[in-house]
């Protein structure tokens, strides 16, 4: 077993007591662990790379954390010492004024790219993720994003000026 693939001990029914924090440069190594257990589950990585992978992606996550380059969040256990069972976040970039479908607006401004979606195996398909997705939508609403893309599944949230608290998925 790989020394930083350490496996959550939380129970399926203690999914659901839990607190959504955002993720600080402490969390760089659960980020990362996250992101390998994610590349490895799509049958991405191999093991002799990753180690490598968590290794870079922990440096990153210390770099980009501290210049506000990548937002996280993460869900945590509440009963006894806290453990984080899932995470999400975004890399930050501005984007450059553009035409709208319209031709009417142009839109511009700050906009996400998801970069991580994990959740430990005994809390999926509780609404785990969903939660976590609810709230970085709330965040960068607040914030006046245009959006949030994830071109893993090809979904693009988009935020309108008239209906900002009512993001449209596609």
């Amino acid at each position: 077993m790989d020394l930083f693939r350490r496996r959550n001990t939380v129970s399926p029914s203690e999914c659901h007591m839990s607190v959504i924090r955002r993720a600080t440069v402490a969390d760089a190594a659960v980020l990362a662990r996250h992101r390998v257990e994610m590349f490895r589950e799509m049958g991405q990585v191999t093991p002799g790379v990753s180690g490598r992978l968590f290794e870079a992606s922990r440096a990153y996550f210390v770099e980009a954390i501290s210049a506000e380059r990548y937002i996280g969040w993460l869900y945590e256990s509440a009963p006894g010492p806290n453990e984080v069972i899932a995470g999400v976040g975004i890399q930050l970039r501005e984007l450059a004024p553009r035409p709208d479908r319209t031709g009417q607006h142009l839109p511009s401004g700050p906009e996400g790219y998801v970069l991580n979606v994990f959740t430990e195996s005994q809390c999926r398909r509780q609404g785990v993720a969903e939660s976590l997705m609810r709230a970085l939508i709330a965040w960068a609403t607040t914030r006046g994003f245009t959006g949030l893309l994830s071109t893993r599944r090809r979904r693009v949230v988009r935020f309108t000026r008239s209906s900002a608290s009512s993001p449209r998925t596609r």
